[in-house]
């Protein structure tokens, strides 16, 4: 074999320095996007801890107000139940009431008469009783002797005592 030319030599050395060149730049790139690819795993990876942290409290604050609309729910149910139970008695009341209530409106119609009623006791009872008279010696416009025709039995009866009007009101 024969030596080498220089000018092959100085090609090769030329094509080996220039494959050098190419590698150190391709691990330069390499590295750079080695770093890159790091850098956006540390940044994902930092995003989905913050996902997860933001996850774990939404889930917490679900909770909390689930927990809280449980109680809302509890405490409506039982304000609902003492109401219904409110409307229970109420109703049974107005139905003992309903009773008495129309009779006080049938009262009510009947005050006028009623009123009417009572004047005129009060007047009679101002007017007090008759004069006692002798029953032989009827008053002029009074009424007349017994009739001939009656059957005795008005004879033997003592005169009737005169009516006194009295009211309780």
């Amino acid at each position: 074999m024969s030596a080498p030319q220089p000018l092959q030599i100085r090609e090769a050395n030329a094509h080996l320095a220039a494959v050098h060149r190419r590698a150190a730049e391709l691990e330069a790139r390499l590295d750079a996007a080695e770093r890159t690819v790091r850098a956006q795993a540390e940044r994902l990876a930092r995003h989905d801890q913050q996902l997860r942290a933001a996850l774990d409290e939404l889930g917490r604050a679900k909770d909390c107000e689930i927990a809280a609309l449980q109680e809302q729910l509890l405490t409506s149910e039982a304000t609902v139940h003492s109401l219904q139970a409110a409307v229970r008695q109420r109703d049974d009341l107005i139905g003992q009431l309903q009773p008495r209530a129309e009779l006080l409106q049938d009262i009510c119609r009947r005050r006028p008469p009623l009123a009417g009623l009572l004047a005129a006791l009060a007047e009679a009872e101002r007017l007090g009783p008759l004069p006692t008279r002798d029953p032989g010696h009827p008053l002029p416009g009074g009424p007349s002797p017994r009739l001939a025709n009656s059957t005795g039995e008005e004879q033997d009866r003592d005169h009737l005592q005169p009516a006194v009007f009295g009211t309780t009101v």
